[in-house]
């Protein structure tokens, strides 16, 4: 099978060939590249899409909110209590980290978010292809699911800890269930608007089940795939913090209410600022997995 470009306006056009065409091939019609800006000069990069510039700019509003954090905490508009001043955040880290513990607290909130994060992403991304590609499967899970996603996260804890008690297994199945739906509703929907054209192509090499949804199906929806996988880590950190919060003594969730109930508030914005810096970083990681595939299935 080869592919080939439309005229301007048109579809793409998907052309079967004979035997001893490339498998492969009915993947690589998933997605039309995007045809060259025209208008850049010498192949001039835009000066706001230049890598540097988006780092640069990046740290811009930090760096404002730094400053107008510094200044409100030492104007004498509020006390230490209410809003102590960056130097004191960095100091309670600091004396957190000189006792052992802030380490410890960040391993272990960054390892229940990534095997709840992985379980419950892979079982939305298998849900996600049942209720997509199956009209049978569609009608008995997407009614259910879709109640159990109006559930609160705080009201899965009593009942998760009732059954697996305050440890492990508790923390990283609510984080699971998290992570579960982004992911189940993204593929779900994505998958119902495969290219029908596509897909017969692929069956006409041959692939069928599996084969079919890795090879042509799967690709073809990547970028809503990605996406889900972003939305399902930022949910994964949410309920982490759901879970700790009220039953752990471990972790940043943990580090939160404990500061709250003790009243180090330099504690908590630490805290606070953790979970925005791993969060970042973690979504990066994302990231460099959709350049990758950009690259793979682009």
């Amino acid at each position: 099978m080869s592919y080939q470009s439309a005229p301007e306006g048109d579809g793409p056009i998907i052309v079967v060939g004979g035997p001893g065409g490339d498998i492969g091939a009915a993947a690589s019609v998933a997605r039309e590249k995007p045809r060259p800006v025209a208008g850049d000069r010498g192949g001039r990069v835009p000066f706001l899409s230049r890598r540097s510039v988006r780092i640069v700019g990046g740290f811009v509003l930090p760096v404002l909110i730094l400053v107008a954090w510094q200044l409100a905490s030492t104007s004498g508009a509020f006390t230490s209590a209410q809003l102590p001043t960056p130097t004191m955040v960095v100091e309670a880290g600091v004396d957190l980290a000189q006792r052992g513990l802030l380490g410890l607290y960040i391993a272990i909130s960054t390892q229940r978010v990534l095997i709840g994060f992985a379980c419950g992403a892979l079982l939305g991304l298998v849900f996600g292809a049942l209720v997509g590609l199956s009209r049978l499967w569609d009608i008995f899970f997407s009614s259910t699911l879709s109640a159990i996603r109006a559930v609160p996260s705080l009201a899965w804890v009593p009942l998760l800890i009732l059954w697996f008690k305050i440890g492990e297994d508790s923390k990283v199945i609510l984080i699971a269930i998290g992570a579960f739906f982004p992911v189940y509703t993204t593929v779900a929907a994505s998958l119902k608007h495969v290219d029908r054209h596509l897909v017969e192509a692929g069956r006409a090499f041959g692939l069928k089940g599996v084969r079919l949804f890795t090879t042509v199906q799967l690709p073809y929806v990547l970028p809503s795939v990605i996406s889900g996988l972003r939305l399902a880590l930022a949910q994964s950190w949410l309920f982490l913090v759901a879970a700790e919060l009220i039953a752990s003594s471990m972790g940043l969730g943990f580090l939160l209410s404990d500061s709250a109930n003790n009243g180090r508030t330099d504690r908590l914005f630490l805290a606070i600022i953790l979970l925005a810096i791993i969060g970042k970083l973690t979504d990066s990681l994302v990231g460099i997995f959709e350049r990758w595939a950009g690259r793979r299935w682009g």
